[in-house]
């Protein structure tokens, strides 16, 4: 699946020999990851991949793949793009690691909270649900014991 990319700028007399990097085409993600072309596009108009380009085609190395798999996990957790954008942008940085695991913690808290109030809401509305549903069968009981 991953190509390897031919390194830029490597001096054979000063450097050792570079280790091939893993590229990958548009369409090699899309059919990794379940998604659309249009779907990766989205995802590098919102800064969340960054393509190199070879031409016209866009080439995508190990880091937008995991940025990508971070990505993905942080819709299926529910997390808006923009917050997934910051904490993928974070963990890039050699910044303070407990700032960014607190960020992350209020992130998922949040996130939490709001999932919760959701199923409060939908027991409820099963809750409700059933109740007509008790209600309605008992008068077809009803209906029919009396009918002649």
């Amino acid at each position: 699946m991953a190509r390897a990319a031919a390194s830029r700028s490597a001096n054979p007399r000063t450097a050792p020999a570079a280790q091939p990097v893993p590229t990958f085409s548009i369409g090699e993600l899309a059919r990794e990851f379940g998604l659309t072309t249009r779907a990766i596009r989205f995802y590098e108009d919102c800064g969340l991949l960054r393509p190199e380009r070879a031409g016209k085609n866009r080439v995508y190395t190990a880091r937008d793949r995991a940025r990508l798999t971070l990505t993905l996990r942080g819709k299926r957790l529910g997390l808006r793009l923009a917050e997934v954008k910051e904490l993928v942008d974070m963990y890039e940085t050699r910044r303070d690691t407990d700032s960014q695991l607190r960020r992350f913690v209020d992130v998922l808290a949040r996130q939490r909270a709001q999932l919760e109030a959701r199923l409060a809401e939908l027991r409820s509305t099963l809750d409700e649900v059933v109740a007509q549903e008790s209600a309605a069968r008992q008068a077809l009981r009803t209906r029919a014991r009396t009918k002649p």
